[in-house]
């Protein structure tokens, strides 16, 4: 991925913090022998330092992929948006030959894998899943000896994601005048798309 340094995170504690806000991407492995890496949509919980985990079904066509070699990316993107040729042009510039852009965040980990099968481990995952998204505890705790949970469990496999290498990119009209973004930061307020918001909201937090 091309990272500008205007687009680069400014330390470490912007790409943990937007990272902390969210918690489903795509886990990516790649295998001797094949012609394109497998990717898949999962949801995950980050405990906001170098520690991601998830859960995935035993089918899954990642396993062996990840048993040959247990590097992964995880890939998160939000925050998006189109940005309009005539609103990304310099004050002065003819705006019917400007160039359109895309505004983003994402966040790119390169991490080491553990595959979880102990029954235990994985009631253990699992609980710290279910805290992050409910944590209402509405849901009982996950049970590797007791019925339901000891009959579910072994239909999927655990993965403990340890973080080894961040690629972040806030790309928010960081080489463009403080005049030009909060032109384009009017336009995104008065569009109001599906994602103008947070998109607006990361363009000012840049500025």
């Amino acid at each position: 991925m091309l990272i500008h340094p205007w687009d680069a995170a400014q330390d470490d504690s912007e790409w943990r913090e937007w990272l902390t806000g969210h918690d489903f991407g795509q886990l990516i492995a790649g295998g001797a022998g094949r012609d394109l890496p497998v990717v898949t949509p999962a949801h995950f919980a980050f405990d906001g330092d170098r520690t991601i985990v998830t859960h995935l079904a035993r089918p899954n066509p990642i396993w062996p992929l990840l048993a040959e070699h247990p590097r992964a990316l995880l890939t998160v993107v939000d925050d998006y948006t189109y940005i309009r040729a005539d609103w990304n042009t310099a004050a002065g510039a003819d705006p019917a030959r400007g160039v359109p852009t895309s505004y983003y965040a994402t966040v790119q980990l390169e991490g080491d894998v553990r595959l979880v099968d102990d029954p235990a481990a994985k009631a253990a995952l699992l609980d710290k899943q279910l805290r992050h998204f409910e944590p209402d505890g509405a849901r009982a705790a996950v049970s590797a000896t007791e019925a339901p949970d000891r009959r579910l469990l072994p239909g999927i496999r655990g993965i403990e994601f340890t973080i080894t290498g961040v690629r972040a990119k806030f790309k928010f009209g960081g080489n463009r005048t403080a005049e030009d973004r909060e032109r384009i930061a009017t336009k995104l307020a008065e569009r109001g798309g599906p994602l103008d918001d947070q998109a607006l909201e990361q363009l000012r937090r840049r500025g």
